[in-house]
């Protein structure tokens, strides 16, 4: 666990080590129906998960707007999370997002300081709440934008930012920070912002450590918490049919294999393996892998649950299959 950044939601709840990332509300993917999402958030608070994740761009605003009748209907009060970057142009055709059946929204980016408000104000409606409690840039970073990168990150820089100053100021937002998909953009916004938490999707898992070589030890040092987002890498790690959100390359099928059947011989299944692994890293505060049903969810938990060897990671270290400086759990 994180040993510098420590997060308190509603009523003194800390941020525990597995949370709920919401993308599959949003119907990423494939639809899901409004009974099967109810159950899996049902199933989550029984189970103990309190971190709730969303994002306006899920399903543009199905995924909040689902999580916010839950909480509307059952009262619970948890921890959340959602971001900026996308704004929501309500009835007009959103075009092939990976969102099957999404509300009738297009979304595109706009980190200006106006736009980031307006999309706040739309995340509260959505979720029926009057503050949230981490607030993320969305996707910022030249995976995403290619050649505008340095113009979107400039905008960011002067109106997301400062704006997400301005509400946790006000007592809007507990923390804030980024959510995204590659490690250059983080060290990019540590090197000029002040944050608290990185949300980082897919970069810090059994298939992928290089965040080991810079980016987890400078948030250790400077006390900037890790949210481990798809540390099932999209889903190929828990046997999904998608790595980093499209087809599983051959090369990464053939080490899922091999990271598999290492697990066999060790009675580790791959999914237990991928959940725990993030945690020993001393900046990872938590990880939130998604599900889209209750038994998903469950499943999720009994991973996190699983006892492993520690046999079995040296075993990993000596195949190649994890890096030898890796942190692993104890």
């Amino acid at each position: 666990m994180n040993r510098h950044f420590t997060h308190e939601g509603p009523q003194g709840e800390r941020l525990r080590p597995l949370g709920l990332g919401c993308a599959a509300f949003g119907n990423l993917y494939a639809p899901v129906a409004d009974v099967d999402a109810e159950a899996a958030m049902a199933a989550a608070i029984d189970v103990g998960v309190r971190h709730f994740d969303t994002a306006p761009y899920y399903g543009h605003g199905l995924s909040e707007s689902r999580l916010g009748a839950f909480l509307r209907a059952t009262g619970h009060d948890v921890i959340l999370s959602s971001k900026v970057g996308r704004s929501l142009a309500e009835g007009e055709a959103p075009g092939d997002t990976g969102f099957v059946g999404a509300a009738c929204a297009r979304p595109y980016f706009d980190y200006g300081r106006d736009a980031v408000l307006r999309q706040v104000e739309g995340s509260l409606r959505r979720l029926g709440r009057e503050r949230l409690d981490m607030l993320f840039v969305h996707d910022i970073g030249a995976l995403v934008h290619g050649a505008d990168h340095p113009a979107r990150f400039q905008q960011a820089l002067d109106g997301a930012f400062p704006a997400l100053a301005e509400l946790k100021a006000q007592g809007v937002v507990d923390a804030i920070g980024i959510g995204v998909n590659e490690v250059a953009v983080c060290l990019e916004t540590l090197a000029a912002v002040e944050i608290d938490l990185i949300l980082l999707a897919g970069r810090y898992t059994l298939l992928e450590q290089a965040a080991l070589d810079d980016l987890l030890p400078l948030c250790a040092a400077r006390g900037v918490g890790v949210i481990v987002g798809g540390p099932f890498n999209s889903g190929v790690l828990a046997g999904g049919d998608h790595y980093d959100y499209g087809a599983v390359p051959a090369a990464i099928g053939q080490r899922v294999e091999r990271l598999r059947r290492v697990g066999e011989a060790h009675g580790v299944p791959l999914a237990a393996a991928a959940l725990q692994f993030p945690l020993a890293a001393p900046a990872v505060c938590s990880v939130i892998p998604g599900a889209r049903s209750a038994a998903e969810v469950r499943a999720n938990t009994a991973a996190m649950a699983h006892a492993i060897p520690a046999d079995y990671w040296a075993a990993l270290k000596a195949e190649g299959l994890l890096r030898a400086d890796a942190p692993v759990p104890a």
